[in-house]
C-alpha cells in the first residue's frame, strides 16, 4: 500500500495543463470536436488569407490617389467590396462555430468532473479533509475558462503564426534590404525590417514579462477571495432564519464586510499590476503606429519605392510586429489562464486522491479500517477503534453482531464517537483501525439528524436518494398519511424549498416516509427524532418494526423513550 506521500507524488505527475485539455479531445465526442475544430481553423485561415489580400489592395488603393487616377481608385473600391464581404461573413460564423465548440467542450468537462466528485463519495472527504476550497466555483467557473480561454488562446496563437509566416514573406520582400556604412565598414542586413520587428517585439515581450508576472498568483488568489466571498453570501441566504432569530444582522454585516475587505486588498494589487501593464501596452502600441514608417521613411524619401508600397509596407509591419508580440496582447489573457489551470491542477489532484485511496485496496479505508462485504447478512465490527483526524483516539467500540431485523440503540455523551460510528459504518469515517462488515448486496439508508431536502417536487424528497418514478403517487400518500403528514397529500408534484417551508419535525418525519418507501436491509438514524415530540417518535419506530420487521435498525440517541423500540444495547464511554 502507498503511503499518503506516495499517493500525492503519483497523482502531482500526472497532472499537467495538457492532461486537463487532452480527455476531451479524445472522448466519445471526439469526432464532432475535431470537425468543429477543423472548421473554425479553416476560418481562421480565410481571415489571415483576406488580411493578405487587403495587404497587397493597399498597394493600388494609396498609389491610385498619389497618381490621381479615378478610374483605379473606384475599381479599388469595388475590390474591397469583394474582399470585406466575405470577411464579415467569415468573421461573424467563426465565433458562431467557435462558442459551439466552447460550450460542447465545457458541457463535457462539466459532466465529467462532476461524476467524478459525487463518485465514492469523494465530495464528501474533500470537504472533510478541506483539499480543496469552493469546489462549486471551480466547477462552475473554471471549466468555463478552461474551455473558452484555451480555444481562444490556441485558436489566436495559430492565426497568428499563419499570419506571421504569410506577412514575414511580405515584409521581407517588399521592404527589400538596407545598406549602411558604420564606422567606414559597409554593412548589407537583408530584410531588415523583419529584423526591425522582431527586435521590437523582442523588447516589448521581455518588458512585459517582468512587469507582469506576479499576475497569475494574484489572480489565482482573486478567484478564490471571490468564490468565498460568494459562498459566504450563499450561506447566509439559506441561514436566513437562523440568523434573524438570533437577530445577527449585525454580525453577519461585519463577517461579509471583512471577507469583502479580502477581495478589496487582492483587487487593489490587481489595479496596480493592471496600470503597470496597460502603461506597457500603451507605450507598445502608440509607439508601434508610427515606429515602421519611421524605420521605411529614409528609403521612401530616397525613391526606393512609392507611397503604395510605403503602406503595404507599414500594413505589412503591424502584421508581423502583431504576430511576433502575441505575447504581450495576450499576457493578462495568459495569467488568468494559468490561475484557472493551476486551480483545476488542485481540485483534480484533490479528486483523484480519493478515487487512488478507494482503488488502491478494496477493503481499507485510507485511516486504516477494514470494510468487508460479507455473505451472512450481518453487519459486525471486530477490534474497531475511532480516531480523530490528527489521530488522536476518539473510542473504542465494544464488538457488534447485528442480525437481520434487529434493533439496536448506540447511547453515549455527547462529543463520545456516536454519530462518527456511523460515518464509519458507511466508509465515510477513514481515521482508525478494526474492521467492520457489513453484508453484501445489502440496501443501506443512513438517516441523519437534518436530512437532505433537494430543491424538487416533494415526491422527489420522499423518494430521495431513488428516482421520483420508482415509486406510485398512491405509494407516496400512503407513507405521507402513515407519518402524520396527511395535509402534504395534495402536494406531491409542487416543486419548492422544502427544507425551508418544512419545520425541522415535518421533515424527520420526511426522512422517516423515505425509509419506509425504500424498504432498506439496514437502516442507520443518527438522533433522527430529535425534533419530535415522544408520542410521535413512539408512532415513527412502530411503523418501522411493523412494516420492515426484517430491517436492521441503528439508531443513535439520548431519549430513554427509545428503548423500548430497540433489543440491543451499544454504550460509548
Amino acid at each position: 500500500m502507498h503511503s499518503l506521500e506516495d499517493r500525492i507524488i503519483i497523482t502531482e505527475k500526472k497532472i499537467t495543463a495538457w492532461s486537463l485539455i487532452r480527455p476531451f479531445w479524445v472522448s466519445e465526442q471526439k469526432w464532432s470536436a475535431r470537425g468543429l475544430l477543423a472548421l473554425v481553423v479553416a476560418m481562421n485561415l480565410a481571415i489571415v488569407y483576406i488580411n493578405v489580400r487587403l495587404n497587397s489592395w493597399n498597394v493600388g488603393f494609396y498609389d491610385s490617389l498619389q497618381k490621381r487616377d479615378a478610374a483605379a481608385f473606384r475599381h479599388s473600391l469595388i475590390e474591397f467590396v469583394f474582399i470585406v464581404f466575405p470577411y464579415v461573413l467569415i468573421a461573424i460564423y467563426r465565433i458562431y462555430f467557435r462558442q459551439m465548440l466552447e460550450f460542447r467542450w465545457r458541457q463535457w468537462l462539466t459532466n465529467n468532473y462532476v461524476h467524478r466528485w459525487l463518485e465514492d463519495h469523494a465530495f464528501y472527504r474533500i470537504e472533510r479533509d478541506r483539499l480543496a476550497d469552493n469546489p462549486d466555483q471551480r466547477i462552475s467557473d473554471d471549466l468555463q475558462g478552461l474551455a473558452s480561454t484555451t480555444l481562444a488562446l490556441s485558436l489566436d496563437l495559430l492565426s497568428t503564426l499563419v499570419t506571421l509566416f504569410s506577412f514575414i514573406t511580405i515584409l521581407w520582400t517588399v521592404a527589400g534590404a538596407l545598406s549602411i556604412t558604420l564606422f567606414h565598414v559597409p554593412i548589407h542586413i537583408p530584410g531588415y525590417m523583419v529584423w526591425v520587428a522582431f527586435l521590437y517585439a523582442l523588447v516589448g515581450s521581455v518588458v512585459m514579462f517582468r512587469v507582469g508576472r506576479p499576475l497569475v498568483t494574484i489572480n489565482y488568489q482573486q478567484q478564490r477571495v471571490e468564490a468565498d466571498f460568494r459562498f459566504m453570501l450563499i450561506r447566509l441566504r439559506e441561514s436566513a432564519e437562523q440568523v434573524a432569530l438570533y437577530d445577527g444582522a449585525d454580525t453577519e454585516t461585519l463577517r461579509v464586510g471583512d471577507a469583502f475587505l479580502r477581495i478589496r486588498d487582492n483587487w487593489r494589487m490587481v489595479m496596480r499590476l493592471t496600470k503597470r501593464l496597460t502603461l506597457v501596452n500603451s507605450v507598445y502600441g502608440q509607439v508601434a503606429i508610427i515606429f515602421p514608417l519611421i524605420a521605411a521613411g529614409p528609403q521612401y524619401f530616397a525613391g526606393a519605392f512609392s507611397l503604395g508600397v510605403l503602406m503595404q509596407i507599414n500594413s505589412a509591419f503591424g502584421q508581423v510586429s502583431d504576430s511576433m508580440s502575441w505575447f504581450i496582447g495576450s499576457f493578462s489573457t495568459l495569467a488568468n489562464w494559468r490561475a484557472t489551470v493551476n486551480r483545476l491542477r488542485e481540485f483534480r489532484r484533490a479528486i483523484d486522491q480519493q478515487h487512488f485511496a478507494e482503488t488502491e485496496s478494496p477493503a481499507t479505508l485510507a485511516g486504516g479500517i477494514n470494510l468487508h462485504r460479507i455473505d451472512n447478512g450481518t453487519v459486525e465490527t471486530h477490534g474497531l477503534v475511532l480516531d480523530r483526524p490528527n489521530g488522536e483516539a476518539l473510542s473504542t467500540i465494544t464488538d457488534i453482531v447485528a442480525a437481520p431485523g434487529s434493533r439496536w440503540l448506540v447511547r453515549g455523551p455527547s462529543g463520545s464517537g456516536k454519530s462518527t460510528l456511523l460515518r464509519a459504518l458507511a466508509g465515510l469515517w477513514a481515521f482508525g483501525s478494526g474492521t467492520i462488515d457489513i453484508p453484501v448486496g445489502a440496501r443501506l439508508l443512513f438517516v441523519p439528524q437534518q436530512s437532505y431536502m433537494p430543491i424538487d417536487t416533494l415526491k422527489a424528497n420522499l423518494c430521495y436518494p431513488s428516482d421520483a418514478a420508482a415509486f406510485t403517487d398512491a405509494q407516496c400518500e400512503d407513507v405521507l398519511n402513515a407519518c402524520q403528514l396527511a395535509d402534504f397529500g395534495e402536494r406531491l408534484l409542487e416543486s419548492t424549498h422544502w427544507a425551508r417551508l418544512m419545520s425541522p419535525g415535518e421533515q424527520q418525519r420526511v426522512a422517516f416516509a423515505r425509509v419506509l418507501l425504500q424498504k432498506p436491509d439496514i437502516v442507520f438514524l443518527d438522533e433522527a427524532t430529535s425534533a419530535l415530540d415522544t408520542a410521535t417518535e413512539a408512532v415513527l419506530y412502530r411503523l418501522l418494526i411493523e412494516r420492515l420487521p426484517g430491517t436492521t435498525v441503528i439508531s443513535v440517541g439520548h431519549r430513554d423513550t427509545l428503548d423500548a423500540f430497540h433489543s440491543a444495547h451499544l454504550d460509548l464511554a
